[in-house]
């Protein structure tokens, strides 16, 4: 997943709690302006993961998929733009103007983000798979802007 100007750690989650966990841990560590794609499969815990980060940008209240509106906005220490492209082309998402209005003073989370690929910059790339375990995941994480190259260790070592 990186190449020569990436870093890349992989965790690994044992359930919900443990991708969570994950989440708030990189959620603390957003300062704004920030891109972060995830990708996965169905079910794979990409909302999961967008919940902790939540937590770590101390926003209260529910985190939903937002599959079929497309985008949620969430406010807390820094606002969270969830954005979900499952039901959209790259060309659909530009049309949308999804990808339009990221700020200096948000953050956005895009699900599916292969339907963005080549469309946006993003500073973290993350990978959910499935694992054996039933509630198992390992979780890649790239760093693709050097600033978050050396946060990842950081990052990996209170999860």
């Amino acid at each position: 997943m990186a190449d020569e100007n990436g870093t890349t750690i992989r965790i690994e989650s044992r359930g919900p709690d443990d991708t969570r966990k994950i989440g708030k841990a990189i959620g603390r560590r957003l300062m704004g302006g920030e891109v972060i794609l995830l990708k996965g499969t169905l079910g794979a815990g990409k909302t999961t993961l967008v919940q902790g980060i939540a937590r770590g940008l101390d926003i209260e209240g529910p985190v939903q998929s937002p599959s079929f509106v497309l985008e949620r906005i969430h406010r807390g220490r820094l606002e969270l733009r969830h954005l979900d492209l499952y039901r959209l082309t790259g060309a659909e998402t530009m049309d949308a103007g999804l990808l339009s209005d990221m700020g200096e003073d948000d953050v956005t989370v895009i699900e599916w983000a292969e339907r963005a690929e080549g469309l946006v910059q993003a500073d973290l790339e993350v990978r959910i798979e499935k694992t054996s375990e039933e509630e198992g995941r390992s979780i890649f994480i790239e760093a693709r802007n050097p600033a978050w190259q050396s946060l990842l260790v950081e990052v990996q070592s209170t999860c």
